[in-house]
């Protein structure tokens, strides 16, 4: 009774395992070749250099005054259009008025004085012909008259300089332009004893801007005038504003042992929008190539001994010629099956690839396979990150 009894237990429990293995192999979803494609397109590839900079006036001069006093009058503000020659400010003129009146006084006198040495030079010069009068006196008297000639040369530079100084006070714009500051105010005093203080700074043309940017000293080397840019601002962070390099200054600057080169950009401002001084995120066209684009991952594609075995049938060898170059290939589906092609390829920004021989527009490329359950995706689709932007067309 007990051998029957293990033997019913041993029948029973094959039994349980025996449908669980049937309801597993029921239960199993089919398995399906699952592939992950991209119709190649055409487009633009473009490697590009990145880098911040500011928006500055391309003509911008600081007006300031070459004479001390007093602002008396204030005519412009910030923001006020300016034409070439129109009186910004005037400096308190009482001071400048008497230098002037002094150095006409001085002038007169000397004047006077030269008047007297050139009749005593007169006198003496006829005594000294008629041998009344010694070659000391004659000498004295050619000598005074020489000192009151140059006295008298000096005494009108000094009126000019007076004069001259007088019309500093009526500060002027020196050309055409916006007001982007003034610093002074009505009734503050000015001293230009060292240096020339700074009133205004104007602009010339708002609507010419240009953007001053600081590239790395490993990419500088790519940057050449004449190349496109596109940059963007905190102010229209949706807009994209064009540009050209103009130039690449040669002076580096270096901060915290980081050397960079400034890049100036042209940047036509028609709407003025752009503002003195905003941040630039700059980003600049090294090089550029219009073709058959690709993802890079086509050409890292490999499939596994499986899948090659699933699409065997329709799997075609690639073309091949004596002695052939090395090439790239990609797996090309088509009506027929996949087979792989071999590609010549160009220019890469390092997401995608421009195709030179071997595509064309509307081919459908693998980029990945795998063979799995029915509704599963394919390799590396599932690990795909969501904020990396997809090229179109992408299934």
């Amino acid at each position: 009774m007990k051998k029957n009894r293990k033997i019913t237990g041993v029948v029973v429990a094959g039994g349980v395992a025996a449908a669980l293995v049937g309801a597993f192999i029921v239960g199993a979803k089919p398995q399906e070749l699952l592939l992950n494609t991209q119709e190649a397109a055409v487009g633009t590839v473009e490697v590009t250099v990145m880098a911040t900079g500011y928006v500055q006036p391309v003509d911008k001069v600081d007006v300031g005054t070459q004479v001390s006093g007093v602002i008396e009058k204030i005519y412009v503000d910030f923001n006020s259009h300016v034409s070439k020659g129109q009186l910004l400010a005037e400096l308190d003129k009482m001071t400048l008025r008497e230098n002037v009146s002094q150095a006409e006084a001085t002038l007169s006198s000397t004047l006077a004085d030269q008047t007297y040495a050139q009749q005593s030079y007169d006198r003496t010069k006829q005594l000294y012909a008629a041998k009344a009068a010694t070659d000391v006196a004659y000498e004295e008297a050619v000598n005074r008259l020489s000192q009151a000639k140059m006295t008298v040369t000096k005494a009108r530079a000094n009126l000019h300089q007076s004069r001259v100084n007088l019309g500093y006070a009526d500060i002027t714009s020196p050309i055409d332009g916006v007001v982007l500051n003034r610093a002074v105010e009505q009734g503050q005093t000015v001293a230009a004893s060292f240096s020339t203080p700074t009133l205004f700074t104007i602009a010339n043309d708002l609507k010419r801007m240009q953007v001053e940017a600081d590239v790395d000293e490993a990419d500088i080397g790519k940057v050449k005038p004449g190349q496109r840019v596109s940059f963007t601002v905190d102010a229209y962070a949706h807009n994209a504003f064009g540009g050209t390099v103009s130039q690449v200054r040669l002076q580096p600057t270096v901060t915290n042992n980081v050397v960079t080169y400034t890049v100036i950009i042209e940047a036509p401002n028609p709407d003025e929008k752009l503002f003195p001084g905003m941040t630039a995120n700059v980003i600049i066209v090294t090089q550029s190539e219009e073709g058959v684009v690709i993802p890079m991952e086509a050409l890292l594609c490999s499939l596994s001994p499986e899948v090659m075995k699933r699409i065997g049938a329709g799997l075609k060898p690639a073309q091949t010629e004596p002695n052939p170059a090395p090439t790239k290939s990609v797996w090309v589906q088509t009506d027929a099956g996949v087979r792989s092609v071999p590609v010549k390829t160009g220019l890469s920004d390092g997401v995608n690839v421009i195709v030179e021989t071997g595509l064309q527009a509307g081919d459908r490329i693998i980029l990945s396979a795998a063979v799995g359950a029915k509704g599963a995706k394919p390799n590396g689709t599932a690990a795909a990150n969501p904020l990396m932007p997809r090229p179109p067309g992408r299934r």
